[in-house]
């Protein structure tokens, strides 16, 4: 399926690895331009050759040395993005997840520094990028968030709460620029085989008795989720939050 994409600029946080790498690998695949960021500049630079291996133009594969777990860190980001590409048509915002924690052993120092990362900085990626897109009179903006949002993940009580927060702002968002050819979604991934599923529960594969399907995640089928909610099939897809789990959330809704 041609998703009518091509030559679209997106710009993707925290794409060095994991699911961030697996949306954009998604997208350029689909012939987008696509700026990357993270904070190792090594990695930064495997993920481009793998781009670009996989067939991107070098020219077409941006890459930003940047912390977006600040508010100024990810508003430089989607600057940087959109001075380089020429603008920003798509943004798939993203970050890592702050420490394991339950109520008893966080303090409010970790909740403000997991707001900063999972829910501020999504603001801040929003008001850099989309104001151009309402301009424009089309857009697509992707939230990576968790399906802790869905169904609260015990021992992730303030990832729990900042992506929540950022549900909520996405939602307002959505109906907000709807009028103006501008959706905005969420994605709520499970378990997937990234590095941060490795830091805290070891080798995935021994999750997978849990996940109704069967089997783990795998962030290039992730990327096609996002890539897909960026095409222009999904026009009339705003203000969701759509779960990517194998089936583990048990809720109806």
């Amino acid at each position: 399926m041609d998703l009518g994409i091509t030559g679209k600029r997106a710009a993707v946080a925290a794409a060095s690895g994991g699911l961030g790498f697996g949306a954009a690998r998604a997208l350029a695949a689909e012939g987008v331009r696509v700026a990357i960021c993270g904070r190792d500049q090594e990695r930064l630079e495997r993920a481009v050759d793998q781009l670009v291996a996989d067939g991107a133009a070098p020219d077409d594969v941006v890459a930003v040395e940047v912390d977006v777990s600040t508010v100024e860190g990810a508003a430089a980001f989607v600057a940087s993005a959109r001075d380089t590409l020429g603008g920003v048509d798509i943004l798939v915002t993203n970050a890592g997840g702050p420490p394991p924690g339950t109520f008893a052993s966080t303090d409010l120092d970790a909740y403000r520094e997991a707001l900063d990362l999972n829910l501020l900085s999504t603001i801040a990626m929003c008001q850099t990028a989309v104001p151009a897109m309402v301009d424009a009179g089309w857009g697509r903006v992707v939230a990576v968030t968790s399906i802790g949002v869905r169904q609260p993940i015990p021992n992730l009580i303030a990832s729990v709460t900042a992506r929540a927060g950022a549900t909520g702002f996405l939602k307002v968002l959505a109906g907000e620029v709807a009028p103006h050819g501008v959706t905005v979604n969420s994605v709520l991934p499970g378990i997937h085989a990234t590095d941060r599923l490795r830091q805290l529960h070891g080798d995935p594969a021994a999750l997978a008795a849990d996940i109704p399907v069967g089997f783990v995640g795998d962030p290039d089928d992730f990327g096609r989720v996002v890539a897909f909610l960026c095409s222009q099939h999904a026009r009339f897809i705003t203000g969701a939050a759509i779960p990517v789990e194998g089936g583990a959330i048990r809720a109806l809704l």
